[in-house]
């Protein structure tokens, strides 16, 4: 068995095993060529992170690795070829080590078990799961005494203290941070705001994101492994665009839910005035002080588990 990686054409091979490993999976979604040319003619893709198993000159298994996000997918074979899942497998680890990744990360549905058994045999465990919600505006609860602490835009002498305040969650370093929120295609930085102290320092940051191209939050899958554009710890992963996103961090844990609601409350207020009816969030659950702020104004819809393994 010949393992190599990707080159011109491959595309069509991987939608079409994809499709025939997984469409017996509860909540399947068929994979289509444009979806993978999509990654693979993007900005910044690398031929050399995507692994494929041949037999006889056919290719009967692929496996992926995002360097830069340093996640991983399961080996995806052709059925009758399973031995080609170790190889691709180790193939894609050791790329990862090469790398200089410490830590990998996978992310399925919940009910895909054989994916799930798949990496908790090869050493991976669930670290955190994500959870989805959505709220219905009318259901929110009106603030008739506003909150008499200052909420304004960020500004970029702002991105310390909102990196220090998402430590743990925040994917990406200071200075990546910057970039990320000031020079993101999807959203404009304007889209976050700051509950302020009287000193003007940051005590929370949230975000709500409106866009009537993006999708709405009670049309899509809850279950799917999605990270959700804006969410606070999805920086620089692939997401999924949802219109009517909430998401916020705060300085002291012990005061999220009056900095949470006092930012949903501006955020709702002007997105609401555009396209959104329902708003979306998402949280990971090892945050405990803003699961609590959720479940208590939102409903879940469901969650995710996301396995780690450390290289």
């Amino acid at each position: 068995m010949n393992i190599r990686t990707f080159q011109p054409g491959d595309e069509v091979t991987q939608a079409a095993l994809f499709n025939v490993a997984a469409y017996s999976f509860p909540g399947f979604k068929p994979a289509t060529v444009d979806d993978v040319k999509k990654r693979t003619r993007g900005r910044g893709f690398d031929p050399t992170s995507r692994f494929y198993a041949e037999e006889g000159g056919q290719v009967v298994g692929y496996c992926t690795l995002e360097p830069e996000q340093g996640r991983v997918s399961f080996p995806w074979c052709k059925k009758g070829q399973e031995a080609a899942a170790e190889p691709l497998f180790d193939a894609v680890l050791q790329s990862a080590r090469e790398r200089g990744l410490t830590k990998v990360f996978a992310a399925y549905r919940r009910d895909w078990q054989p994916v799930l058994q798949f990496l908790t045999d090869h050493g991976f465990t669930v670290a955190r799961e994500i959870i989805n919600y959505c709220a219905d505006p009318v259901d929110l609860p009106t603030l008739v005494n506003r909150s008499k602490l200052p909420i304004n835009r960020l500004r970029r002498t702002d991105v310390a203290a909102l990196a220090a305040m998402g430590r743990g969650l925040i994917r990406l370093p200071e200075d990546k941070l910057e970039q990320y929120i000031f020079a993101n295609p999807y959203f404009p930085a304007e889209a976050f705001l700051v509950l302020r102290a009287p000193d003007e320092t940051p005590k929370a940051v949230g975000i709500g994101l409106e866009s009537s191209t993006y999708a709405e939050v009670k049309k899509i899958d809850p279950l799917a492994p999605c990270f959700r554009l804006g969410a606070f710890g999805t920086e620089g992963l692939n997401t999924k665009r949802v219109n009517g996103l909430f998401s916020f961090v705060v300085a002291n844990p012990q005061e999220a839910l009056t900095a949470g609601l006092a930012l949903l409350s501006e955020a709702s207020q002007e997105m609401t005035e555009g396209t959104v009816t329902a708003l979306a969030a998402q949280c990971p659950s090892d945050v405990p002080h803003l699961v609590n702020f959720y479940q208590r104004y939102f409903k879940e819809q469901g969650r995710f588990p996301m396995l780690e393994k450390t290289l």
